[in-house]
């Protein structure tokens, strides 16, 4: 189950992200990461931060808590900069956040190898960023971070770009290669692909991604006219998931290949 928190109290932007996230405190007395509904890409950077966070989680990958936040759009009046008194009135109702980990820095391969363990994760994070076609793992990016000595997997809103243009051929571009994986931060280490792939794929059941898509608030979806209901969008997520499962998987033989072609 995912928590649902109310956002308390607006404490600062990351002006980092192109979408102004923030950090936030919230009635349970704890500091989010608020992704924001209002801002550039709207609901469905919250379906794909939402879809693949808990995916990783399915996976054992290390994914902050992910949780609803309902925010008032009176916040705003506490605000002086006009841009954030815009996007927090446009946010008015239920938004998504991961848990701020407070002190953590960017992890950087030269210095943070050593916390890639066994060369199994470096594998499903490349096998699980490449299932969710996730641009955003690169060595300019890596969307990274260690805290307390541990890897920890952050920002998955740029995941799932399919559902930015439904169309009717979603389901074959399902089955498409993830040509973007050449550049995963993570591809020189992820040297077990081949052997981890039935093995995790098998984590991803029908009733496991079943309960993932559920999740997603219904006020998140319905906005795309070839859906006339609200389920049928819902479902066409779980449609386009369970396709890209099925077996061969060329997005995993792209990256088999992709890495030796760096060896």
């Amino acid at each position: 189950m995912i928590r649902t928190v109310t956002a308390t109290r607006y404490l600062t932007p990351l002006r980092e992200g192109g979408s102004l996230p923030a950090i936030v405190e919230a009635d349970d007395d704890g500091t989010y990461v608020l992704k924001f509904r209002g801002a550039g890409q709207g609901p469905r950077a919250l379906v794909a931060e939402l879809v693949a966070g808990e995916i990783g989680r399915l996976l054992g990958l290390p994914v902050p808590e992910i949780v609803f936040v309902e925010l008032d759009g009176r916040l705003a009046k506490t605000e002086p900069d006009p841009e954030i008194q815009d996007l927090l009135r446009a946010s008015e109702g239920l938004n998504l956040a991961l848990d701020y980990l407070p002190g953590s820095i960017t992890f950087d391969p030269l210095i943070d190898k050593p916390l890639l363990g066994r060369a199994g994760l470096a594998s499903t994070i490349v096998w699980f960023d490449a299932l969710v076609t996730n641009v955003d793992r690169t060595a300019r990016n890596t969307n990274l971070l260690v805290w307390h000595g541990n890897l920890w997997l952050i920002d998955h809103g740029a995941s799932l770009y399919f559902h930015h243009n439904w169309d009717d051929d979603y389901p074959q571009r399902s089955r498409l290669g993830f040509s973007q994986i050449r550049n995963h931060v993570l591809l020189p280490w992820a040297s077990e692909l081949a052997a981890i792939d039935g093995r995790i794929a098998e984590l991803l059941t029908p009733a496991a991604l079943e309960a993932v898509i559920e999740a997603i608030p219904e006020s998140w979806l319905g906005d795309v006219p070839m859906f006339p209901t609200v389920p049928e969008h819902r479902a066409a997520y779980r449609h386009y998931l369970q396709r890209r499962l099925e077996g061969p998987r060329k997005w995993v033989e792209e990256a088999i290949d992709a890495r030796a072609s760096l060896i």
